[in-house]
């Protein structure tokens, strides 16, 4: 009966769970993380929640209340064909937030498998797979998402994938840097020796000691996703009407914004800022947390 081998040296250190506890530890004590999160779960308690208390229809028109200021009727007033101001913002959060959220995700997940395979095979391979990178860099991203989503038929699965084919670049020349750093490792050169193939090094060895940085870089890719889908909106290139987000309704504002109508113009904008202000702010927290040299520790 064959013994069963001993853990790789240096894969505890690397990831134990003294390392996570002492990291979550330190993103829990910074007061910008804290801050980020409540911002976070308050616009996703306004957003989701939201419409299951104020239950008033985005949709209904009222042609009596055109661009009409705030009342009981309609806490953040009405815009220009009469709909509840609120009842827009809170729905338009849902689709902001499930697309940022949903963009990002799939732009980690390629960006994280691309950057994995390319600093393990090394060589060719590894060269040709980042001109890739670098030739998606060079392109305006802007421009790409415009080209995209002029082809094709816009709908909320659609942003994201038009959303998630220009991020997940990033995430891919993070992951192979650091990939390429923990291949040289004892421990998964030690795996090596043992006879694990590249698929179980990928998976079982460089894949978790890489959630670090992937954890970060989601955070903040979170946010550019959102100001991504706010950016297309504005340009009038996101989901056709009526379906409202906060981009598109920051947009039809601008129609107003030397009438005083402040209920189109601030909330839009102010929920935005709210967003993009969390989860940067949740990203620099667990930054920190992830590198000893800006706590102060030793690396």
């Amino acid at each position: 009966m064959l013994a069963t081998p001993a853990a790789p040296p240096g894969a505890a250190e690397l990831l134990s769970p003294e390392t996570v506890s002492r990291e979550w530890r330190a993103f829990w004590r910074n007061p910008l993380g804290l801050v980020g999160i409540c911002l976070v779960l308050l616009l996703v308690l306004f957003s989701f929640v939201g419409p299951l208390v104020y239950r008033a229809s985005p949709y209904t028109t009222n042609v009596t209340a055109i661009v009409a200021g705030p009342s009981a009727q309609f806490p953040l007033g009405t815009d220009s064909l009469g709909r509840d101001e609120l009842a827009r913002l809170m729905l338009g959060g849902q689709l902001s937030l499930e697309v940022g959220f949903a963009a990002a995700l799939v732009a980690m997940a390629f960006g994280t498998f691309y950057g994995i395979t390319s600093g393990m095979a090394g060589g060719y391979v590894d060269t040709l797979l980042m001109r890739i990178v670098d030739v998606i860099i060079a392109l305006p991203s802007l421009f790409l998402l415009l080209l995209l989503n002029s082809i094709f038929r816009p709908s909320a699965v659609l942003l994201v994938f038009i959303i998630a084919s220009t991020a997940w670049v990033g995430v891919a020349r993070l992951v192979r840097a650091e990939t390429l750093s923990l291949r040289e490792r004892e421990f998964v050169e030690a795996a090596s020796a043992s006879g694990a193939g590249r698929p179980r090094l990928m998976l079982r060895h460089l894949l978790p000691n890489t959630m670090g940085i992937v954890l970060v870089a989601a955070t903040f890719q979170v946010g550019d996703s959102i100001l991504t889908v706010a950016t297309l909106s504005f340009l009038g290139l996101g989901l056709p009407p009526p379906t409202p987000n906060w981009g598109q309704m920051l947009s039809d504002s601008l129609n107003y914004i030397f009438q005083g109508s402040w209920w189109l113009i601030y909330p839009p904008g102010l929920l935005i800022v709210m967003v993009e202000l969390g989860v940067n702010f949740v990203g620099d927290a667990l930054r920190e947390a992830y590198d000893p040299r800006l706590q102060g520790r030793a690396a």
